[in-house]
């Protein structure tokens, strides 16, 4: 054994000795750290429970409800269908998790993480999707054995699979993209001057969320987006109804051409859906479209990110398994691939908040 595998054996026979356990809860400098220990494998244990609370809080209307003003327990109960008891047992839960606080006497008012939530819709639009992940994720040893797919969310995101969405499927899971992608395009935007680019392509860009927020910081840039048939229509006639110029091509990117004319390619959320022959392709794909000196924008959650590993790794390590299709990558591989698909330099640029993406600028 290396020396550090030696380390981590006695490191870990230590941390899980009941011995050494009762000394650190007893011992003035290491008490806080064994009750933060102690707290941390209890939301690992109960985290299930945790997200099923927020879900009855977001499906139930109870925080839009709270944000109104402080309210009774009655009144809750009556705006929710819970008797009391079911009510006043809610509310602590949400409370526990800073969804809700107390207000008083028999008062409840919204918390500051039910505000968090309130002002970041596409949190509560992910929310109530994942009833579909839990119902893959109740047995994850036999998702994991089948190798993915195969469940409600492969049936929800058809293109996963391969098969192609009719219009109401592409309304469904586009109107969540929609939702979700606001605090996506944020970050990217924030970390990068997208006003430096004469006209931007967004492929896989779905209803337009992301090239409506590059109309806001940029608005002499023209726009351009290239999605699958149904999604485009859907994103044409959003720009159109919101004023908004936009060209908008129906094709499927492992068949069709990209449009070219941009001097700026844009992936957001989009890579790490795919596979890694896929994900190639269509990184192929978008140099061929870009002119020499193009850029290529990926603005995704990736993986090993510090402070963001859980999100990467665990979150959609196990989402994109039960989708079906594509995995969360390091930077560095992402930048790899790049390279491999024939752009001249690929780097990382740091987001504020890579738990929500993190962006790889690469140059043709």
């Amino acid at each position: 054994m290396k020396l550090h595998d030696r380390w981590r054996a006695w490191r870990n026979r230590l941390i899980g000795s009941p011995g050494f356990q009762r000394w650190a809860a007893r011992f003035p400098l290491t008490l806080p750290i064994a009750r933060r220990r102690a707290a941390a494998l209890f939301d690992v244990t109960a985290g299930f429970v945790y997200s099923q609370i927020a879900h009855a809080c977001v499906t139930s209307g109870l925080l839009e409800r709270l944000a109104e003003g402080p309210m009774s327990v009655e009144a809750v109960g009556a705006a929710v269908d819970l008797d009391r008891d079911g009510a006043l047992r809610l509310l602590r839960a949400a409370a526990a998790l800073k969804l809700a606080e107390p207000a008083g006497e028999d008062r409840w008012a919204l918390g500051v993480e039910g505000a968090s939530l309130l002002g970041a819709p596409g949190v509560a639009a992910m929310i109530r999707h994942h009833a579909l992940l839990y119902a893959d994720l109740a047995d994850p040893m036999a998702l994991l054995r089948r190798g993915g797919g195969g469940g409600a969310l492969a049936a929800y995101w058809t293109y996963a699979e391969g098969g192609p969405p009719d219009a109401e499927q592409a309304e469904a899971y586009s109107r969540l993209m929609s939702d979700s992608q606001a605090m996506v395009a944020a970050q990217v935007l924030d970390a990068y001057p997208v006003a430096r680019h004469r006209r931007l392509l967004d492929v896989g860009g779905g209803e337009g969320t992301f090239l409506r927020a590059v109309a806001a910081r940029a608005p002499g840039a023209e726009r351009m987006l290239f999605d699958l048939p149904p999604v485009a229509e859907r994103a044409r006639a959003r720009f159109a109804a919101e004023g908004l110029a936009l060209e908008a091509t129906g094709g499927d990117v492992f068949r069709d051409a990209l449009p070219t004319g941009a001097d700026a390619v844009s992936l957001i959320r989009v890579l790490h859906d795919h596979d890694d022959g896929p994900a190639l392709a269509i990184l192929k794909a978008a140099q061929a479209a870009l002119p020499p000196g193009g850029t290529l924008l990926i603005g995704e959650p990736m993986a090993q990110e510090p402070g963001a590993e859980r999100v990467g790794d665990a979150y959609f390590g196990m989402y994109l398994l039960a989708m079906g299709s594509g995995r969360p990558r390091p930077a560095r591989e992402i930048i790899s691939m790049c390279r491999e698909a024939g752009f001249a330099s690929a780097r990382r640029v740091r987001t504020a908040m890579p738990v929500i993406a993190s962006l790889i600028v690469a140059r043709n």
